[in-house]
């Protein structure tokens, strides 16, 4: 055997097993290949089947929704009283039944049915008409009457009854509930899709009042492209349409509208999202080219290492990988310097080092052509990282970048300054680069971000200074950016905000408030003022609400207005919030027969330590707890969350009373009284004021007091200024009043001698003396009270 026979050997085996490599990369590539494609193509058949399933609960929701309105006016002893085969109230029924199901929930067409199922009343195209015109509809819905009517599943294809599933938790409603039978369904009426609703109208509270069968109650609404739209933007679907013939276009998914009695109303249509869409035009053919390069690399090198021999190879590899990590080492270093980790953009000392360079080269020299600096925060970012997790948090950031980068000029230079800020630079810019780039962010936020296959929308503020305007340095010009975003984030975020001097000086004055606030805070220079809540029934005071004053020596009388939200972004109010609470425990020794309320900001609420805080308070004061009354307001039911429902029944079960306050401002919801134990409903003043001169708002009034004294809670009315509105609030059945008409906010001292000298105003004896008309709220009240 020659000295040449194991080289041959080693070659023959070395060449064989470079074909083996060669053949598993070329697997294992197509196998990767396939995996990805198959999963870009389950994601989006997955998205599209939610958003099917998503669609058909809406509708399902839809028929419990018009159900729950029904709910509202049907399911109450007035309704029994003023509707009879006999005698019927049409007034009340405009304005309860026809008027508030049209106007307020926007039903098409209302009815109601006798016990024999004859029409006794109809309200269509925003006005009462002749019952007989229910005939008309008579045939189509005849199948949802005799469901509700039976309480048995008529012909029509069944629905999931998730209006029964929100009447489980009611007390004092359990009558009505038994008694009540209804029905709902999407059925064809007059030859389009439409949502019908069938209820018996029963009493809430005196079930006696029943006699026989009892009325129905109809309601139709249409399924349109309102409806439908509605529906789209509610589950983020915002081209949801309907149409009469199946969409052409590919992109478009289009599924039959079949109502339950089997008639096709059409086809819904909609863009279907398509998270799998980047994995097959992005991801995919990255990947395809990446295994082909890795392939012929993978043979280039192996058919050097045959030709080479494997010391020479070694050490050439050697130097040569010593070379390019040293080379990459530096280039690496250089870059992750001035670059940020995660998105891969300049980072702050880079662009400080670009703003710079221009202002010292070209800022002072070319005139017009001046710099634009925008500070970019994502709203509300923080929320995401509570909710979704930081991992998603990261991703967002990635996104906003990316769309940031590609909304911007070639010439722009973006930069992230840290956490979810960024910095853009227009450089060198005229005057009118300020709103062209406040617009390009504003369309980089358009559209929702997909984090984790999931669709979510931010917005951003964005605060522009102009240099050398607003600054000759970086620190100046991004000092007065940033002053121009706190302003942007103070008017409502989502908007953009150009610097001016007054901004600067607000900026100082805020500073300066929230020094003196800290400062009067440690130095007990704050009060507390009380305004007396007067009882409609004895007209004695029975209770006063606790307001925070501050009179500033400098500033003099500073709103809470002003000082509260400093004391917000400061940090201070959970200890400003304590303040209140012990000041409260401390004064209200003076007055052991009166219960005094305390408002609780929603940042209090939201604090860890509130319930620590407050058994702490009980405990150093020696207080009863049931003589205090918590006002929280709407805002902290719209994020109602595990946490919120623990900390209320930590609340109760302290010894606390709850109120719901400003009741009517804001999102108002009567699920609010439903779903939350409270003592007392707060009407907000502005009901109160128009009590006169707008006729729902006696209406609503009506309701409100009729469900809250239904669950036991006392009324007040916040805000009366006059005795009409003191009289008129208690004769729709308010049991508290409070408002400037009886005392303004008074501090401790000039409270106790209110109390002394203050004379019991009797308001029932009164009620006689207001007449207020049935249609229109009018009111007239004689001054002698004869």
């Amino acid at each position: 055997m020659s000295q040449l026979d194991p080289i041959r050997y080693f070659a023959g085996d070395f060449q064989r097993l470079t074909t083996l490599i060669g053949a598993a990369i070329a697997f294992f590539g197509v196998l990767l290949l396939a995996i990805i494609a198959y999963t870009g193509w389950s994601s989006n058949q997955a998205a599209t089947e939610i958003e099917r399933t998503l669609i058909q609960n809406a509708f399902d929701q839809s028929i419990a929704r018009a159900l729950n309105e029904q709910k509202s006016v049907a399911w109450w002893d007035d309704s029994i009283l003023k509707i009879s085969d006999e005698a019927i109230d049409l007034d009340f029924v405009d304005s309860n039944f026809g008027i508030f199901l049209t106007e307020t929930y926007s039903h098409d067409e209302v009815y109601i049915l006798n016990r024999e199922d004859g029409p006794l009343y109809a309200f269509l195209e925003g006005a009462r008409g002749e019952p007989s015109l229910f005939e008309r509809r008579r045939p189509d819905i005849q199948a949802v009457i005799a469901e509700a009517r039976d309480g048995k599943r008529s012909t029509l294809v069944a629905r999931p009854d998730k209006f029964s599933e929100l009447q489980s938790g009611y007390r004092v409603l359990i009558g009505a509930v038994e008694t009540a039978r209804w029905a709902g369904h999407i059925i064809s009426v007059d030859g389009r899709p439409a949502v019908v609703a069938a209820l018996t109208i029963v009493p809430n509270v005196d079930m006696s009042l029943l006699k026989g069968t009892p009325n129905l109650l109809i309601s139709i609404t249409y399924v349109d492209d309102a409806f439908v739209s509605d529906i789209g933007h509610s589950l983020l679907l915002n081209d949801l349409a309907l149409r009469s013939a199946r969409a052409a276009n590919g992109g478009l998914v289009s599924e039959p509208l079949v109502g339950d009695d089997g008639t096709l109303g059409g086809y819904l249509t909609w863009t279907t999202r398509r998270p799998g869409h980047a994995l097959l035009t992005i991801i995919l053919p990255l990947v395809t080219l990446g295994i082909v390069a890795s392939g012929l690399l993978s043979t280039t090198m192996l058919r050097r290492l045959r030709r080479t021999s494997e010391e020479l190879a070694r050490m050439f590899k050697r130097l040569r990988r010593t070379s390019d990590e040293l080379a990459h080492s530096e280039q690496q270093a250089r870059h992750e310097s001035k670059h940020d980790a995660l998105s891969g953009l300049p980072n702050r000392v880079h662009m400080v080092e670009k703003i710079e360079t221009f202002l010292k080269n070209h800022g002072l020299e070319h005139g017009n052509q001046d710099a634009v600096a925008a500070y970019v925060d994502i709203d509300r970012f923080k929320d995401v990282n509570d909710t979704l997790g930081h991992d998603a948090g990261d991703q967002l950031i990635k996104l906003v970048a990316r769309r940031l980068k590609e909304s911007l000029r070639p010439t722009d230079f973006l930069a992230r300054f840290g956490g979810d800020e960024f910095v853009i630079l227009c450089a060198p810019a005229t005057p009118e680069a300020g709103p062209a780039l406040a617009e390009r962010v504003a369309q980089a936020f358009a559209s929702p971000f997909a984090v984790n296959g999931q669709h979510i929308r931010v917005t951003a503020s964005v605060g522009i200074a102009v240099a050398p305007t607003h600054g000759v340095t970086a620190d100046a010009l991004m000092r007065h950016a940033d002053i121009a975003l706190y302003q942007a984030k103070e008017q409502g975020r989502d908007r953009s905000v150009h610097f001016c001097e007054k901004m600067a000086q607000e900026v100082e004055l805020r500073r300066a408030i929230e020094l003196e606030l800290r400062t009067a805070l440690e130095t007990d220079a704050l009060s507390l003022h009380y305004q007396p809540i007067v009882s409609c029934q004895s007209g004695e005071i029975v209770g006063l609400e606790a307001l925070l004053r501050w009179r500033h020596p400098s500033f003099g009388d500073v709103s809470p207005a002003a000082f509260i939200p400093i004391a917000e972004n400061a940090g201070i109010l959970p200890s400003l919030g304590e303040w209140v609470l012990a000041r409260a425990m401390q004064d209200c020794k003076r007055w052991p027969h009166l219960e005094i309320s305390v408002n609780l900001s929603p940042v209090q609420f939201r604090h860890v330590d509130l319930e620590t805080t407050l058994r702490r308070l009980v405990a150093e004061y020696d207080v009863e707890p049931s003589h205090f009354v918590l006002e929280i307001t709407e805002g902290v039911l719209l994020e109602a969350t595990d946490h919120t429902n623990s900390i209320l029944n930590a609340l109760r079960s302290i010894g606390f009373k709850t109120a719901l306050d400003d009741f009517g401002t804001g999102y108002s919801s009567l699920a609010y009284l439903c779903n939350f134990e409270f003592d007392k409903i707060k009407i907000d003043r502005s009901f109160v004021s128009r009590i006169s001169s707008v006729d729902i708002v006696r209406t609503i009034v009506q309701a409100v007091v009729s469900i809250g004294r239904g669950l036991s809670m006392d009324i007040v009315a916040e805000g009366v200024e006059t005795e009409f509105e003191a009289l008129t609030m208690a004769r729709l059945g308010c049991t508290e009043l409070q408002g400037y008409y009886f005392s303004t906010p008074k501090d401790a001292d000039q409270t106790a001698e209110f109390l002394r000298s203050f004379q019991p105003r009797r308001f029932t004896p009164l009620l006689m003396a207001v007449q207020v008309g049935p249609t229109n709220g009018a009111a007239e009240m004689n001054p002698t009270g004869s």
